[in-house]
């Protein structure tokens, strides 16, 4: 613990000005989150120059992908959640088995994708394209993205060690190191510069693994040498029934709201592959550009859950609330530049890409159309996030669900039957308004069951 919070009588989370520590908690979480953003959509730029097919294999590995990250996150947001109400609680003992036993799941994890990548990558993109290139280059990307996963499980999780301790700036420079390492690889492997064979695709895979386990090795360093709420030892990770059973409870309802958009992107990239490759490798180029606004918000997320959840073991609600409100503004305020970006300026965006007139004309239409949703998206996403803080993560799931396979699966299948590529992007603001009536009516049951009677007692 610094000197400074000691001064102020205990951990930071427990005694700063609500609006301090959130910009100290989560500025450093956005800015990192935009890194890996501007590495997200650097490495489609880089891909973009090797063909379209590329970029649509990339779109089409994307739902394992996206189940990867969202699996070693799951078990992140559940050890973080544990650990910051376990410092709040000033059980140290607990807060060490549930990080020792945080890295026994990731490894768990890592070793089933593993096995996904060896023996599973060419069934997976042989469901969903028959075109050869696409085949070919998507099998080695996923392959060597799910082979080498254990970097992306221990980055993740170190990461949110150090956020559920108040070291977030910290986690920042463990994520943006990786980010720019693979920023400077990307071009390095792809097009085999400085006399290196050139890999395609497979470099872009590579330039991807070997960021994460920089991250990975320095995020552990970082805990080791800084970290002074934690005593990280090998006895730590003995299996602990209670301690796995609660950061799965947590963490699991976040896996599987993941694993229902891996689904839904599965599915999506289905009916988009019906009209063309063109409309599945749009869908994949807008989910790079969303990231520049929805990376930050997830920034922002992850910084009120360990807020929300500390203070609730410390039983201040009145920092709980403060906390969602001016998270609720700032996420709102970076959506709505989101829109702005989208409605005003598309042709720009999709530009950096080298487009085809095909897929520029198909793009703005997606840009502009899917961008309605986002201020309602801000709303959704931090209410969301105190589900997990407050252990009732399946509440994200049940939205997660009624979103996205109830909703816009549903929706963007009926509205392909039109022919009509343009129409199924008005599946996503239909969506998200179904999901902000669900998530305003479970954040209500949340807040009568577990905040409103801390201010009673």
């Amino acid at each position: 613990m610094s000197t400074k919070t000691a001064a102020l009588g205990g951990n930071k989370m427990g005694t700063w000005p609500i609006g301090k520590l959130l910009v100290n908690m989560a500025l450093p979480l956005v800015i990192s989150m935009l890194v890996q953003a501007l590495y997200n959509v650097v490495d489609s730029i880089y891909v973009s120059r090797i063909s379209e097919s590329a970029v649509t294999a990339l779109s089409l590995a994307f739902p394992i992908q996206n189940l990867l990250i969202g699996c070693a996150t799951g078990v992140g947001v559940g050890v973080n959640s544990l650990l910051a109400k376990s410092l709040g609680e000033k059980n140290h003992e607990r807060a060490n088995r549930t990080a020792g036993n945080g890295f026994l799941l990731s490894a768990i994890f890592s070793a089933a994708f593993l096995i996904f990548g060896i023996f599973f990558a060419r069934p997976f993109f042989a469901t969903q394209t028959s075109v050869a290139e696409t085949l070919e280059g998507g099998t080695v990307y996923l392959s060597i993205v799910c082979i080498g996963s254990i970097g992306i499980f221990i980055e993740i999780l170190c990461e949110r060690l150090l956020q559920a301790s108040g070291n977030a700036f910290l986690s920042m420079v463990t994520q943006t190191t990786g980010a720019v390492i693979n920023i400077i690889l990307d071009p390095i492997l792809i097009f085999g510069w400085f006399g290196l064979p050139p890999m395609g695709i497979a470099g872009a895979a590579l330039a991807t693994v070997i960021g994460q386990w920089a991250s990975a090795i320095l995020a552990m360093y970082l805990n080791k040498k800084y970290n002074k709420e934690l005593d990280l030892k090998r006895a730590h990770a003995r299996p602990d029934a209670f301690v796995i059973r609660t950061i799965m409870s947590i963490g699991v309802p976040s896996i599987i709201m993941v694993g229902i958009g891996s689904i839904n992107n599965f599915g999506i990239n289905q009916i988009l592959q019906g009209f063309s490759e063109t409309a599945t490798g749009v869908f994949g180029i807008y989910f790079k550009l969303q990231s520049f606004f929805f990376m930050p918000l997830f920034g922002i997320n992850n910084a009120v859950i360990s807020i929300v959840a500390f203070n609730y073991g410390a039983r201040k609600p009145e920092r709980m609330m403060k906390t969602v409100k001016l998270a609720s503004l700032a996420g709102l305020s970076i959506m709505l530049c989101g829109l702005a970006a989208f409605q005003l300026m598309p042709e720009l965006l999709l530009g950096i890409f080298d487009p085809s007139p095909e897929f520029m004309h198909m793009g703005v239409e997606a840009l502009r159309t899917i961008s309605w949703c986002f201020p309602v998206a801000a709303v959704c996403i931090i209410l969301g996030s105190t589900f997990q803080s407050l252990g009732t993560g399946i509440y994200s799931t049940i939205v997660s669900l009624c979103r996205q396979l109830i909703v816009l699966l549903p929706a963007a299948w009926i509205l392909s039957q039109s022919g009509v590529v343009n129409r199924v992007w008005w599946a996503w603001p239909i969506a998200e308004s179904m999901g902000l009536t669900m998530t305003l009516i479970l954040f209500l049951k949340n807040y009568r069951s577990k905040i409103k009677p801390l201010y009673e007692s």
